[in-house]
């Protein structure tokens, strides 16, 4: 897929993200296809969300754990009326791995799991919604999924929308977008996950959390009474019985963006690890975003350190959603 447009004006593109739309190509995610006539109860048992609950022309987050609890992917599945099986969009880096070990599952069931080559587009900003309207003829809210003419619109929960488009109508369909969008690229729209709170997994963190420290279930991504999936023992466990000791939450820093996994740390700590990044982009004026898991004993301190003690000092952002309480819970055994 070639750009109909020259390389984004970083500057124009997060002002868009703020206060308009944009629309960027997105080479880090890559979809899987999963149809046949137990397709539905298949992803029911492998991952965290409802999937049972998931009705034709609506999109949910959900997780894929390991056995451990540990999250190994965090995708975003939809259906589309009309049309057959489910859609799961995910970050590239870990696409065909995940659907190599779904795979591994399926057995006797009338399942087919398959890569597709559809090209990923991102929508953000306050008028994304009224961009793919105007564009591309459909109205998608946040949480809902559409048919295209080449493909499919899916609506995140924070208000992007994601289009998987046939690679042959990909580039008509960015120009159609760039009408009435500025053109930008990838980090803005990983800024806008950022800022949304939304901790997607990549290969670098793949099983570094459990759901909850990264606020999967705050934002839709767990189903705590749809059943078993892998992993659901644990994260059952961290939900009814324990307290949570860390949480996903963004920052802001006087530095280049940090690989994901970098380590935080208090500046009077004893080279003891209080966190890590999980994403960072860097801002057009200097500086990065970032969101990462940390220790919530460290935050009441306020002076976390990203690489070292001594590396330079992270500002809190806040999130744009309520964390619930963590408490002993009451267990009669």
């Amino acid at each position: 897929m070639t750009l109909p447009f020259p390389p984004a004006d970083r500057a124009a593109a997060f002002r868009a993200a703020r206060d308009g739309a944009f629309v960027a190509t997105l080479p880090g995610v890559a979809f899987v296809d999963v149809q046949g006539a137990d397709a539905g109860p298949f992803l029911q048992g492998q991952l965290s969300s409802d999937v049972a609950a998931l009705g034709a022309g609506a999109a949910q987050w959900s997780t894929y754990s390991s056995p451990k609890g540990r999250m190994l992917a965090t995708p975003l599945l939809w259906r589309v009326a009309g049309r057959e099986g489910y859609r799961v969009a995910l970050a590239a880096d870990l696409a065909e791995a995940v659907r190599k070990r779904l795979a591994m599952f399926v057995l006797r069931s009338k399942v087919t799991i398959t890569g597709s080559p559809l090209a990923a587009i991102g929508i953000g900003g306050p008028l994304a919604r009224a961009t793919v309207r105007q564009a591309l003829g459909v109205d998608v809210a946040p949480g809902a999924a559409a048919a295209i003419s080449a493909g499919d619109v899916a609506g995140l929960p924070d208000g992007r929308l994601l289009v998987a488009a046939a690679p042959d109508a990909a580039d008509a369909i960015v120009a159609a977008l760039a009408a009435h969008a500025t053109p930008a690229d990838e980090s803005a729209w990983r800024w806008l996950g950022i800022r949304a709170g939304v901790a997607e997994v990549r290969r670098a963190t793949q099983e570094l959390h459990v759901a909850q420290t990264a606020n999967w279930e705050v934002v839709g991504g767990v189903s705590f009474t749809k059943g078993c999936f892998p992993g659901q023992e644990i994260v059952a466990r961290v939900q009814h019985l324990g307290i949570l000791k860390e949480r996903a939450h963004p920052f802001h820093v006087a530095a280049p963006p940090p690989d994901a996994a970098t380590r935080l740390f208090r500046a009077t700590s004893a080279g003891e690890s209080s966190g890590s990044v999980v994403d960072a982009v860097a801002l057009p004026d200097g500086g990065s975003e970032l969101l990462a898991v940390v220790q919530l004993s460290a935050l009441e301190h306020d002076d976390l350190r990203l690489g070292a003690p001594d590396g330079p000092p992270l500002a809190r952002l806040p999130l744009p959603y309520a964390l619930p309480q963590s408490a002993p819970k009451r267990v009669k055994l």
